[in-house]
Protein backbone atom coordinates (compact mmCIF):
# COMPACT_ATOMS: atom_id res chain seq x y z
CA UNK A 1 0.00 0.00 0.00
CA UNK A 2 1.37 3.44 -0.94
CA UNK A 3 0.64 6.12 1.65
CA UNK A 4 1.03 8.79 -1.05
CA UNK A 5 -2.23 7.63 -2.61
CA UNK A 6 -4.23 7.86 0.63
CA UNK A 7 -5.96 10.92 2.09
CA UNK A 8 -3.60 12.82 4.37
CA UNK A 9 -5.62 12.16 7.55
CA UNK A 10 -5.80 8.40 6.97
CA UNK A 11 -2.09 8.26 6.15
CA UNK A 12 -1.30 9.98 9.47
CA UNK A 13 -3.49 7.51 11.37
CA UNK A 14 -1.75 4.56 9.75
CA UNK A 15 1.62 6.01 10.61
CA UNK A 16 0.62 6.79 14.19
CA UNK A 17 -1.41 3.65 14.80
CA UNK A 18 1.36 1.07 15.43
CA UNK A 19 3.17 3.47 17.73
CA UNK A 20 0.05 4.25 19.71
CA UNK A 21 -0.82 0.57 19.94
CA UNK A 22 2.54 -0.09 21.59
CA UNK A 23 2.05 2.17 24.61
CA UNK A 24 2.30 0.26 27.91
CA UNK A 25 -1.36 0.97 28.62
CA UNK A 26 -2.41 -0.43 25.25
CA UNK A 27 -0.24 -3.54 25.58
CA UNK A 28 -1.64 -4.22 29.05
CA UNK A 29 -5.22 -3.69 27.93
CA UNK A 30 -4.79 -5.98 24.93
CA UNK A 31 -3.28 -8.71 27.11
CA UNK A 32 -6.09 -8.55 29.67
CA UNK A 33 -8.76 -8.53 26.97
CA UNK A 34 -7.23 -11.68 25.49
CA UNK A 35 -6.49 -13.42 28.79
CA UNK A 36 -8.23 -12.17 31.96
CA UNK A 37 -6.52 -12.40 35.34
CA UNK A 38 -6.69 -15.76 37.11
CA UNK A 39 -5.76 -15.01 40.71
CA UNK A 40 -4.50 -17.86 42.85
CA UNK A 41 -5.62 -16.79 46.31
CA UNK A 42 -8.37 -14.58 47.73
CA UNK A 43 -9.67 -14.80 51.32
CA UNK A 44 -13.23 -13.48 50.99
CA UNK A 45 -14.49 -16.63 52.80
CA UNK A 46 -12.30 -15.73 55.80
CA UNK A 47 -13.82 -12.24 55.87
CA UNK A 48 -17.31 -13.70 55.80
CA UNK A 49 -16.44 -15.89 58.79
CA UNK A 50 -14.68 -13.17 60.79
CA UNK A 51 -17.08 -10.31 60.06
CA UNK A 52 -20.41 -12.11 59.69
CA UNK A 53 -19.98 -15.58 61.24
CA UNK A 54 -20.90 -16.96 57.78
CA UNK A 55 -24.40 -15.43 57.99
CA UNK A 56 -24.90 -13.68 54.66
CA UNK A 57 -28.20 -11.95 55.43
CA UNK A 58 -28.18 -8.67 53.50
CA UNK A 59 -24.52 -9.00 52.44
CA UNK A 60 -24.08 -7.39 49.00
CA UNK A 61 -21.05 -8.75 47.19
CA UNK A 62 -21.54 -6.33 44.31
CA UNK A 63 -20.08 -3.52 46.42
CA UNK A 64 -18.20 -4.06 49.70
CA UNK A 65 -16.54 -0.64 49.90
CA UNK A 66 -18.77 0.23 52.86
CA UNK A 67 -17.97 -2.83 54.95
CA UNK A 68 -15.35 -1.20 57.17
CA UNK A 69 -15.77 0.00 60.74
CA UNK A 70 -13.41 2.97 61.34
CA UNK A 71 -14.29 3.11 65.03
CA UNK A 72 -12.95 -0.42 65.48
CA UNK A 73 -10.08 0.01 63.02
CA UNK A 74 -11.64 -2.49 60.61
CA UNK A 75 -10.95 -1.60 56.96
CA UNK A 76 -13.43 -2.31 54.17
CA UNK A 77 -13.04 -5.52 52.22
CA UNK A 78 -10.72 -5.52 49.22
CA UNK A 79 -12.96 -7.55 46.94
CA UNK A 80 -16.37 -7.26 45.31
CA UNK A 81 -17.92 -7.99 41.94
CA UNK A 82 -17.64 -4.40 40.71
CA UNK A 83 -13.94 -4.25 41.49
CA UNK A 84 -13.28 -7.75 40.12
CA UNK A 85 -14.66 -6.54 36.80
CA UNK A 86 -12.65 -3.32 36.94
CA UNK A 87 -9.54 -5.38 37.62
CA UNK A 88 -10.17 -7.68 34.64
CA UNK A 89 -10.31 -10.71 36.95
CA UNK A 90 -11.82 -13.63 35.03
CA UNK A 91 -11.05 -16.50 37.41
CA UNK A 92 -10.47 -16.67 41.13
CA UNK A 93 -9.41 -19.37 43.56
CA UNK A 94 -11.38 -18.54 46.72
CA UNK A 95 -9.49 -19.75 49.79
CA UNK A 96 -11.66 -21.70 52.24
CA UNK A 97 -9.06 -21.04 54.93
CA UNK A 98 -9.64 -21.91 58.59
CA UNK A 99 -7.25 -21.32 61.47
CA UNK A 100 -4.40 -23.78 61.90
CA UNK A 101 -4.88 -23.34 65.67
CA UNK A 102 -8.11 -25.36 65.54
CA UNK A 103 -8.03 -29.02 66.58
CA UNK A 104 -8.14 -30.98 63.36
CA UNK A 105 -11.70 -32.35 63.73
CA UNK A 106 -12.93 -28.79 64.24
CA UNK A 107 -10.83 -27.64 61.27
CA UNK A 108 -12.57 -30.20 59.05
CA UNK A 109 -15.99 -28.92 60.13
CA UNK A 110 -14.94 -25.28 59.69
CA UNK A 111 -13.61 -26.01 56.19
CA UNK A 112 -16.95 -27.55 55.24
CA UNK A 113 -18.67 -24.41 56.52
CA UNK A 114 -16.35 -22.21 54.44
CA UNK A 115 -17.00 -24.27 51.31
CA UNK A 116 -20.70 -23.85 51.98
CA UNK A 117 -20.62 -20.09 52.51
CA UNK A 118 -18.58 -19.42 49.38
CA UNK A 119 -20.84 -21.64 47.29
CA UNK A 120 -23.81 -19.65 48.63
CA UNK A 121 -22.17 -16.36 47.65
CA UNK A 122 -21.44 -17.65 44.15
CA UNK A 123 -25.02 -18.91 43.73
CA UNK A 124 -26.41 -15.47 44.64
CA UNK A 125 -24.85 -13.85 41.58
CA UNK A 126 -25.37 -16.22 38.62
CA UNK A 127 -24.95 -13.42 36.08
CA UNK A 128 -21.52 -12.53 37.44
CA UNK A 129 -19.99 -15.61 39.10
CA UNK A 130 -19.81 -19.26 38.01
CA UNK A 131 -18.78 -22.11 40.29
CA UNK A 132 -16.13 -24.18 38.53
CA UNK A 133 -14.20 -27.35 39.22
CA UNK A 134 -12.34 -27.80 35.94
CA UNK A 135 -10.66 -25.94 33.09
CA UNK A 136 -13.56 -26.44 30.66
CA UNK A 137 -15.88 -24.66 33.08
CA UNK A 138 -13.41 -21.78 33.42
CA UNK A 139 -13.35 -21.35 29.65
CA UNK A 140 -17.15 -21.46 29.57
CA UNK A 141 -17.36 -18.82 32.28
CA UNK A 142 -15.07 -16.54 30.28
CA UNK A 143 -17.24 -16.92 27.20
CA UNK A 144 -20.24 -15.85 29.28
CA UNK A 145 -18.33 -12.96 30.92
CA UNK A 146 -18.56 -14.47 34.39
CA UNK A 147 -15.82 -14.80 36.99
CA UNK A 148 -14.92 -18.49 37.18
CA UNK A 149 -14.96 -19.30 40.89
CA UNK A 150 -12.88 -22.22 42.18
CA UNK A 151 -12.13 -23.32 45.74
CA UNK A 152 -8.76 -23.92 47.39
CA UNK A 153 -8.07 -25.24 50.89
CA UNK A 154 -5.33 -23.41 52.80
CA UNK A 155 -3.60 -25.94 55.02
CA UNK A 156 -3.55 -29.70 55.40
CA UNK A 157 -5.23 -29.40 58.82
CA UNK A 158 -8.41 -29.10 56.73
CA UNK A 159 -8.39 -32.86 56.06
CA UNK A 160 -7.69 -33.96 59.63
CA UNK A 161 -4.95 -36.41 58.65
CA UNK A 162 -7.39 -38.43 56.54
CA UNK A 163 -7.13 -39.34 52.87
CA UNK A 164 -10.84 -40.19 52.99
CA UNK A 165 -11.61 -36.60 54.02
CA UNK A 166 -9.32 -35.37 51.24
CA UNK A 167 -11.37 -37.34 48.71
CA UNK A 168 -14.62 -35.91 50.09
CA UNK A 169 -13.24 -32.37 49.87
CA UNK A 170 -12.48 -33.05 46.23
CA UNK A 171 -16.06 -34.26 45.75
CA UNK A 172 -17.29 -30.97 47.23
CA UNK A 173 -15.24 -28.99 44.74
CA UNK A 174 -11.88 -28.19 46.36
CA UNK A 175 -9.27 -28.03 43.61
CA UNK A 176 -6.12 -27.16 45.49
CA UNK A 177 -4.74 -27.66 48.96
CA UNK A 178 -1.87 -25.76 50.56
CA UNK A 179 0.02 -28.49 52.39
CA UNK A 180 0.48 -26.43 55.58
CA UNK A 181 -0.42 -23.03 56.93
CA UNK A 182 1.55 -21.31 59.72
CA UNK A 183 1.84 -24.45 61.89
CA UNK A 184 3.58 -27.79 61.40
CA UNK A 185 1.42 -30.85 60.85
CA UNK A 186 2.20 -34.38 61.93
CA UNK A 187 3.06 -35.07 58.30
CA UNK A 188 4.41 -31.76 56.90
CA UNK A 189 6.72 -28.95 58.02
CA UNK A 190 5.59 -25.33 57.78
CA UNK A 191 7.91 -22.45 56.91
CA UNK A 192 6.91 -20.48 60.00
CA UNK A 193 6.78 -22.93 62.90
CA UNK A 194 9.58 -24.45 64.99
CA UNK A 195 11.84 -26.30 62.56
CA UNK A 196 11.58 -30.07 62.65
CA UNK A 197 14.06 -32.46 61.03
CA UNK A 198 11.83 -33.36 58.11
CA UNK A 199 9.75 -31.99 55.30
CA UNK A 200 7.13 -34.58 54.36
CA UNK A 201 6.69 -37.87 56.20
CA UNK A 202 5.82 -41.00 54.19
CA UNK A 203 2.15 -40.20 54.86
CA UNK A 204 2.73 -36.62 53.67
CA UNK A 205 4.12 -37.97 50.42
CA UNK A 206 1.01 -40.14 50.07
CA UNK A 207 -1.11 -37.00 50.52
CA UNK A 208 0.69 -35.47 47.52
CA UNK A 209 0.23 -38.66 45.50
CA UNK A 210 -3.48 -38.90 46.32
CA UNK A 211 -4.04 -35.23 45.57
CA UNK A 212 -2.55 -35.66 42.13
CA UNK A 213 -4.44 -38.90 41.49
CA UNK A 214 -7.66 -37.02 42.22
CA UNK A 215 -6.75 -33.82 40.37
CA UNK A 216 -6.26 -31.53 43.39
CA UNK A 217 -3.43 -29.08 42.78
CA UNK A 218 -0.57 -29.33 45.28
CA UNK A 219 0.07 -25.84 46.70
CA UNK A 220 3.48 -25.12 48.24
CA UNK A 221 2.75 -21.70 49.74
CA UNK A 222 3.47 -21.59 53.50
CA UNK A 223 5.59 -24.77 53.54
CA UNK A 224 9.25 -25.09 54.48
CA UNK A 225 11.99 -25.42 51.89
CA UNK A 226 12.40 -29.11 52.74
CA UNK A 227 8.66 -29.70 52.30
CA UNK A 228 8.78 -27.93 48.94
CA UNK A 229 11.61 -30.10 47.72
CA UNK A 230 10.08 -33.31 49.11
CA UNK A 231 6.75 -32.58 47.43
CA UNK A 232 8.43 -31.73 44.13
CA UNK A 233 10.39 -34.99 44.27
CA UNK A 234 7.11 -36.91 44.56
CA UNK A 235 4.93 -34.83 42.22
CA UNK A 236 4.21 -36.19 38.75
CA UNK A 237 1.97 -33.29 37.68
CA UNK A 238 2.65 -29.54 37.92
CA UNK A 239 2.32 -27.89 41.33
CA UNK A 240 1.43 -24.32 42.27
CA UNK A 241 2.63 -21.84 44.86
CA UNK A 242 -0.60 -19.91 45.22
CA UNK A 243 0.60 -16.74 46.99
CA UNK A 244 4.34 -16.41 47.63
CA UNK A 245 7.35 -14.48 46.38
CA UNK A 246 11.07 -14.92 45.69
CA UNK A 247 13.27 -15.38 48.76
CA UNK A 248 16.24 -13.92 46.89
CA UNK A 249 14.49 -10.51 47.06
CA UNK A 250 12.69 -10.86 50.39
CA UNK A 251 14.21 -13.37 52.81
CA UNK A 252 10.98 -14.28 54.56
CA UNK A 253 10.83 -18.07 55.10
CA UNK A 254 7.37 -18.00 53.46
CA UNK A 255 9.02 -17.16 50.15
CA UNK A 256 10.49 -19.54 47.57
CA UNK A 257 14.29 -20.05 47.48
CA UNK A 258 16.11 -20.28 44.17
CA UNK A 259 16.66 -24.04 44.33
CA UNK A 260 12.92 -24.58 44.78
CA UNK A 261 12.18 -22.13 41.95
CA UNK A 262 14.41 -24.22 39.69
CA UNK A 263 12.65 -27.41 40.77
CA UNK A 264 9.25 -25.81 40.10
CA UNK A 265 10.42 -24.99 36.57
CA UNK A 266 11.48 -28.60 36.03
CA UNK A 267 8.11 -29.74 37.37
CA UNK A 268 6.19 -27.42 35.01
CA UNK A 269 4.61 -25.56 37.91
CA UNK A 270 3.83 -21.92 38.65
CA UNK A 271 4.67 -19.37 41.38
CA UNK A 272 1.85 -16.86 41.95
CA UNK A 273 3.10 -13.58 43.38
CA UNK A 274 1.71 -12.14 46.64
CA UNK A 275 1.00 -8.44 47.40
CA UNK A 276 1.57 -8.42 51.20
CA UNK A 277 4.34 -5.90 52.04
CA UNK A 278 6.24 -8.11 54.57
CA UNK A 279 6.51 -10.81 51.86
CA UNK A 280 7.23 -8.41 48.98
CA UNK A 281 9.59 -5.80 50.42
CA UNK A 282 12.67 -6.74 52.45
CA UNK A 283 12.63 -3.36 54.25
CA UNK A 284 9.13 -4.11 55.51
CA UNK A 285 10.21 -7.51 56.78
CA UNK A 286 13.10 -5.86 58.60
CA UNK A 287 10.72 -3.25 60.06
CA UNK A 288 8.48 -6.05 61.35
CA UNK A 289 11.47 -7.58 63.13
CA UNK A 290 12.41 -4.22 64.67
CA UNK A 291 8.81 -3.72 65.82
CA UNK A 292 8.76 -7.16 67.45
CA UNK A 293 11.98 -6.35 69.26
CA UNK A 294 10.64 -2.98 70.41
CA UNK A 295 7.40 -4.58 71.61
CA UNK A 296 9.36 -7.09 73.71
CA UNK A 297 11.54 -4.30 75.14
CA UNK A 298 8.54 -2.16 76.08
CA UNK A 299 6.76 -5.07 77.73
CA UNK A 300 9.85 -5.78 79.81
CA UNK A 301 10.21 -2.12 80.78
CA UNK A 302 6.52 -1.84 81.66
CA UNK A 303 6.06 -5.14 83.42
CA UNK A 304 2.67 -5.12 85.14
CA UNK A 305 1.49 -2.12 83.08
CA UNK A 306 0.37 -3.43 79.68
CA UNK A 307 -1.51 -0.21 78.87
CA UNK A 308 1.70 1.78 79.10
CA UNK A 309 3.51 -0.75 76.92
CA UNK A 310 0.79 -0.54 74.26
CA UNK A 311 0.78 3.26 74.31
CA UNK A 312 4.57 3.38 73.98
CA UNK A 313 4.46 0.94 71.05
CA UNK A 314 1.84 3.12 69.33
CA UNK A 315 4.16 6.12 69.73
CA UNK A 316 7.05 4.09 68.29
CA UNK A 317 4.94 3.10 65.26
CA UNK A 318 4.01 6.74 64.64
CA UNK A 319 7.66 7.71 64.74
CA UNK A 320 8.71 4.70 62.66
CA UNK A 321 6.03 4.07 60.01
CA UNK A 322 6.20 0.77 58.19
CA UNK A 323 7.49 0.90 54.62
CA UNK A 324 4.66 -0.42 52.47
CA UNK A 325 6.30 -0.74 49.08
CA UNK A 326 4.46 -0.28 45.81
CA UNK A 327 3.27 -2.13 42.76
CA UNK A 328 6.77 -1.56 41.36
CA UNK A 329 8.05 -3.91 44.07
CA UNK A 330 5.49 -6.53 43.02
CA UNK A 331 6.64 -6.07 39.43
CA UNK A 332 10.20 -6.60 40.64
CA UNK A 333 9.21 -9.91 42.23
CA UNK A 334 7.53 -11.00 39.00
CA UNK A 335 10.55 -9.90 36.96
CA UNK A 336 12.94 -11.87 39.16
CA UNK A 337 10.95 -15.11 38.96
CA UNK A 338 10.49 -14.72 35.21
CA UNK A 339 14.22 -14.14 34.69
CA UNK A 340 15.12 -17.09 36.91
CA UNK A 341 12.70 -19.73 35.58
CA UNK A 342 10.88 -18.15 32.64
CA UNK A 343 7.60 -16.38 31.95
CA UNK A 344 5.85 -19.77 31.67
CA UNK A 345 6.14 -20.26 35.43
CA UNK A 346 4.81 -17.08 37.05
CA UNK A 347 1.31 -15.94 37.96
CA UNK A 348 -0.61 -13.80 40.46
CA UNK A 349 -1.92 -14.66 43.92
CA UNK A 350 -2.65 -11.35 45.59
CA UNK A 351 -3.87 -12.71 48.96
CA UNK A 352 -6.57 -10.03 48.93
CA UNK A 353 -8.80 -9.98 52.02
CA UNK A 354 -6.35 -12.28 53.77
CA UNK A 355 -3.99 -9.40 54.55
CA UNK A 356 -4.58 -6.17 56.46
CA UNK A 357 -2.77 -4.07 53.86
CA UNK A 358 -1.28 -4.44 50.39
CA UNK A 359 1.52 -2.55 48.69
CA UNK A 360 0.64 0.92 47.44
CA UNK A 361 -1.08 0.78 44.09
CA UNK A 362 -2.45 -2.73 44.68
CA UNK A 363 -4.92 -1.97 47.46
CA UNK A 364 -7.79 -4.02 46.06
CA UNK A 365 -8.75 -6.31 43.20
CA UNK A 366 -9.43 -3.44 40.80
CA UNK A 367 -5.73 -2.59 40.49
CA UNK A 368 -4.43 -5.41 38.27
CA UNK A 369 -4.40 -3.30 35.06
CA UNK A 370 -1.95 -0.86 36.69
CA UNK A 371 0.42 -3.75 37.46
CA UNK A 372 0.22 -5.00 33.88
CA UNK A 373 0.92 -1.49 32.59
CA UNK A 374 4.01 -1.31 34.80
CA UNK A 375 5.25 -4.64 33.45
CA UNK A 376 4.61 -3.54 29.87
CA UNK A 377 6.61 -0.40 30.64
CA UNK A 378 9.45 -2.69 31.70
CA UNK A 379 9.37 -4.47 28.35
CA UNK A 380 6.97 -7.36 28.88
CA UNK A 381 5.30 -8.39 25.64
CA UNK A 382 1.57 -8.92 25.25
CA UNK A 383 2.15 -12.67 24.88
CA UNK A 384 4.09 -12.88 28.15
CA UNK A 385 1.53 -10.74 29.96
CA UNK A 386 -1.19 -13.14 28.79
CA UNK A 387 0.81 -16.01 30.29
CA UNK A 388 1.08 -14.15 33.58
CA UNK A 389 -2.61 -13.28 33.60
CA UNK A 390 -4.08 -16.75 33.14
CA UNK A 391 -2.53 -18.84 30.39
CA UNK A 392 0.08 -20.32 32.75
CA UNK A 393 -2.55 -21.25 35.33
CA UNK A 394 -4.76 -22.77 32.65
CA UNK A 395 -1.84 -24.88 31.41
CA UNK A 396 -1.10 -26.12 34.92
CA UNK A 397 -4.72 -27.02 35.66
CA UNK A 398 -5.12 -28.84 32.36
CA UNK A 399 -1.93 -30.81 33.00
CA UNK A 400 -3.18 -31.78 36.48
CA UNK A 401 -6.51 -32.85 34.98
CA UNK A 402 -4.76 -34.89 32.31
CA UNK A 403 -2.63 -36.66 34.93
CA UNK A 404 -5.73 -37.44 37.02
CA UNK A 405 -7.60 -38.73 33.97
CA UNK A 406 -4.69 -41.04 33.11
CA UNK A 407 -4.75 -42.46 36.68
CA UNK A 408 -8.49 -42.62 37.21
CA UNK A 409 -8.42 -46.40 37.43
CA UNK A 410 -5.65 -46.43 40.05
CA UNK A 411 -6.95 -47.60 43.45
CA UNK A 412 -7.27 -44.86 46.08
CA UNK A 413 -4.47 -44.67 48.62
CA UNK A 414 -5.66 -45.54 52.11
CA UNK A 415 -4.76 -44.75 55.69
CA UNK A 416 -6.19 -46.12 58.90
CA UNK A 417 -8.70 -44.07 60.89
CA UNK A 418 -7.40 -42.66 64.16
CA UNK A 419 -10.56 -42.65 66.28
Amino acid sequence: MRLANLPAGLALLLIAGPSAAQTPEAIAAAALNAAPVWDGHNDVPEQLRDRRKDVLGDFDFRDTTGTGDPAKGVPPMMTDINRLKAGKVGAQFWSVYVSAQLPEPQAVQATLEQIDVMKRVIARYPADLQFCTDSACVENAWKNRRVASLLGMEGGHSIGGSLAVLRQMYALGARYMTLTHFKNLAWAESATDTPIPRGLTPFGKDVVREMQRLGILVDLAHVSEKTMLDALAVAKAPVIVSHSNARAINHHPRNVPDNALDAIKANGGIVMVNFYPPYVVEDTRQWSARRAGEEARLKALNSGNPDAARAALTDWEKANPAPTGSLADVAGQIDYIARRIGTDHVGLGGDMDGIETAVKGMEDVSKYPALFTELARRGWSQADLEKLASRNMMRVLKAAEAYAAAHRSDPPLENATTF
